[in-house]
């Protein structure tokens, strides 16, 4: 009992504390959760053939989009979430502009049933800084 009582151990046992908690803050607010980065997301799509959703404007993916890309417009996913894939097991990879739609939209998909869901961080915007192709 004598341990608990000692200052000095209570300023590491605090410490301690403090430390554990700031490594898990990004698992436990959820950005460590989905975000994949291009070089991520391409083994992804290369080796496992997730199936890419973008989800841009018509307008903005007719302007350039990744390769293989099924264009699925923010608007139209709850209505259209199950032309998404037929094997709900395959891996999504959501993608938009910046991040921040398919962020969004990723837990739409997920309730939807589909088991492994991703998004591209920094979205197409990233894509494009890291010299990743793009079709248009």
């Amino acid at each position: 009992m004598t341990f608990l009582t000692d200052y000095t151990n209570l300023v590491l046992i605090a410490a301690l504390v403090v430390s554990g908690g700031l490594l898990l803050w990004p698992a436990l607010s959820g950005r460590g959760r989905g975000g994949l980065s291009a070089a991520e997301a391409t083994q992804l799509i290369n080796r496992r053939n997730a199936v890419i959703v973008d989800l841009r404007p018509a307008a903005d993916y007719a302007g350039g989009h990744l390769p293989s890309a099924r264009h699925l417009e923010f608007a139209d996913l709850q209505a259209k979430i199950g032309q998404i894939a037929k094997n709900k097991g395959n891996p999504v990879l959501l993608v938009c502009q910046n991040g921040l739609q398919s962020n969004k939209a990723l837990r739409v998909v997920r309730e939807a049933g589909y088991a492994e869901v991703h998004v591209l961080q920094g979205g197409l915007n990233a894509w494009q800084q890291a010299g990743m192709p793009v079709v248009k």
